[in-house]
């Protein structure tokens, strides 16, 4: 399965970022991409009010998302804003392609590093799955990866591959937890990961918040990373070995191998 992950650099106009989808995934295409991911806040950076972003699902920018996603043929999961009922907005993946018209509310919000990502976001509450040419893939969002029970939650729902978009906040050593992390949650999982992230954007914007380090990689299931970008804006494809999926699973065999406390736990934690 060839997949393209999009390392853009997302500036606070909608319309201008849905032109990068637009240029992004059309390159995608015509490089044979089955599908094509992009960051966390692609609508529009951090560091800026978001409430005043905010569309629904049904607004311009996620219909223009899918009508990106109609003309070039293939899966398109980009990240947005949108309101929610509390005054707050949802920090929401939108998928949209062949067969596929999903969401996912992220979960694990990013209360950490100085952040308070909950003052004015929502959490999500329900894992997701997609399916692209007869795969099952799970969507999740940046600090979501420093939980494995939801990449085990997903893999165990029937996910092969799981993706990861990020905006991933800069700092000592930063970097090297982001590629740590997804190396990890391939092997929690035994499943191919693509994590994709905002580029760089300079000092001066990402002393502004969480704006990106680059860094997008993707991991096999035995945790080698198999393609990884540096911190400037790039479109990653890379062709992904799910077949490796099935053997991973018979040798590490954590999936298989858990406790019932660890299943009664994950059950609490994503209820």
């Amino acid at each position: 399965m060839r997949i393209a992950l999009a390392q853009i650099q997302s500036g606070t106009d909608p319309a201008a970022n849905l032109a990068l989808v637009e240029d992004h995934t059309r390159r995608a295409a015509d490089a044979g991409a089955a599908m094509v991911l992009f960051p966390e806040a692609t609508m529009c950076r951090f560091g800026v009010s978001l409430k005043p972003i905010a569309q629904p699902l049904d607004g311009p920018w996620a219909d223009g998302v899918r009508a990106v996603a109609e003309q070039a043929g293939i899966v398109v999961v980009a990240g947005m804003f949108c309101p929610s009922d509390d005054g707050r907005v949802t920090n929401t993946l939108v998928a949209a392609g062949p067969g596929v018209d999903a969401h996912y509310h992220k979960i694990y919000l990013y209360d950490a590093f100085g952040f308070t990502e909950s003052r004015t976001v929502a959490p999500g509450f329900e894992p997701t799955l997609i399916t692209v040419d007869g795969v099952d893939v799970g969507l999740t969002t940046c600090y979501d990866i420093r939980f494995p029970e939801l990449y085990v939650e997903l893999a165990q729902r029937g996910a092969q591959l799981v993706t990861v978009h990020a905006s991933w906040g800069s700092g000592p050593g930063k970097l090297d937890q982001w590629t740590l992390l997804a190396r990890a949650r391939a092997l929690d999982c035994t499943s191919v990961l693509a994590a994709v992230g905002q580029a760089y954007p300079g000092d001066e914007i990402a002393a502004a918040g969480p704006t990106g380090v680059g860094g997008s990689l993707v991991c096999s299931p035995v945790g080698d990373v198999v393609a990884m970008a540096g911190p400037d804006p790039q479109l990653v494809v890379v062709d992904v070995d799910l077949d490796a999926v099935g053997p991973a699973r018979d040798a590490i065999a954590v999936l298989r191998n858990r406790a019932g406390f660890a299943q009664t736990s994950r059950a609490q934690s994503l209820g």
